[in-house]
């Protein structure tokens, strides 16, 4: 494969990550109309985004497994057409438990199309490049923040929340035509075995690293998942203004996900503090700012660049720990990553539960503090191993 299909490749799976990611997060944004639509409260309309998560967490390594038998491209375009299933059906206000189903049917093929575009964006390329393409397909995270979360939000302020899910099938379909037409097969040449692949869950420094990117993702989505609801009832901001937000939100997160995958490669553990930091400041700024439109867009604006990299920092922690197996690690980064969104958006429901919305941004502080530690140890590991190798 030479590097200009490498870079269409990266540039179709960023476009495949937005729609996606849309579809998995978008519904961040208008969570409050769902739980009015559906008579329930914050924290259980909050299972659809926990529960979609959970679901990646637990089948993602062994679909990966599986999938890495067969053509990348039929992965991915099997895992495109399961989003605009779920996406077409949500359109018709399905009761709560049926859109709960149609939530988690495209769960079981979400790490395989991260996988698969990774695997083959980055085939036969140098560690440099293979860094920088991977930051392209997982910059649809920030983008999609940017572009169809907060335009979704948008409509769905003005007209129903269901629109919401028409607008994310749509990319989805316009992902999967691109995707038929200008990607050429790709099938798996090299057929790996399992074992050599399931060895790299017996290595210290990628079991620590898999433990930065789960802390890290709970911590802040202990929060993030609650964006609209703490912005509505603790800031008295309008469904509008919410969406505007989440623009700059996402803005800021493109931007520092780009400064982030060029700073991750040559000092990944100073890199990954820096940000890690974001968990314990940004409850300190919302707790002393006013409820000024301006006051509370400064504090999006710095939650946004510190929340922007953590997907990307969760994929050079693994990666990096089993070049190997790049495959099966990607695909535990985004089944450990959900793990973590399920788990913050079920910790910070709890606690909103308990205390009111007040409180969310204060949750994830915890999770934050276990994943410095994390790094550390990741930093001590990294120090011996290069100690060993002066002495050899």
């Amino acid at each position: 494969m030479n590097l200009s299909i490498n870079k269409k490749t990266a540039y179709i799976g960023c476009l495949g990550v937005i729609g996606i990611i849309s579809t998995e997060f978008g519904v961040i944004g208008i969570l409050p109309q769902i739980a009015e639509y559906y008579k329930i409260n914050i924290g259980t309309a909050g299972y659809l985004l926990s529960l979609f998560a959970l679901s990646i967490a637990l089948t993602g390594p062994f679909t990966v497994l599986y999938a890495s038998k067969f053509d990348k491209k039929k992965i991915m375009m099997y895992a495109l057409g399961l989003f605009l299933i779920s996406n077409f059906f949500s359109i018709f206000n399905p009761p709560f438990w049926l859109l709960m189903i149609l939530r988690i049917l495209p769960t079981i093929l979400h790490p395989a199309f991260f996988s698969m575009a990774i695997a083959a964006a980055t085939k036969d390329t140098s560690p440099q490049m293979q860094m920088r393409l991977t930051s392209i397909i997982i910059g649809g995270i920030a983008l999609a923040q940017v572009t169809l979360i907060p335009f979704t939000t948008f409509i769905a302020s003005i007209y129903s929340w269901r629109l919401s899910y028409g607008i994310q099938g749509l990319v989805i379909l316009v992902t999967l035509v691109i995707t038929y037409k200008f990607l050429p097969p790709m099938p798996n040449k090299e057929i790996k075995s399992f074992t050599n692949q399931l060895n790299i869950l017996t290595r210290t420094k990628f079991i620590v690293g898999t433990a930065v990117n789960l802390f890290l993702i709970t911590a802040w989505f202990c929060s993030y998942g609650y964006f609209a609801d703490y912005l509505t009832k603790a800031k008295g901001l309008s469904a509008q203004e919410i969406s505007y937000m989440l623009l700059l939100f996402g803005i800021m997160g493109v931007m520092s996900n780009l400064v982030a995958g060029r700073l991750l490669g040559k000092y990944m553990i100073m890199t990954t503090v820096f940000f890690i930091a974001g968990t314990f400041l940004v409850p300190f700024a919302f707790q002393y700012t006013n409820n000024s439109l301006i006051s509370i867009a400064i504090v999006v604006s710095f939650w946004g660049i510190m929340y922007g990299p953590c997907f990307l920092i969760g994929v050079g922690h693994m990666v990096s720990a089993a070049p190997d197996a790049k495959e099966f690690a990607n695909s535990l980064q985004t089944s450990f990553g959900n793990l973590g969104v399920s788990l913050g958006t079920a910790t910070g429901g709890w606690f909103i539960n308990q205390f009111g919305i007040s409180i969310s941004p204060w949750v994830g502080i915890g999770f934050g503090g276990l994943a410095i530690i994390m790094t550390l140890w990741r930093a001590w590991l990294d120090r011996r191993i290069h100690d060993s190798k002066e002495i050899v």
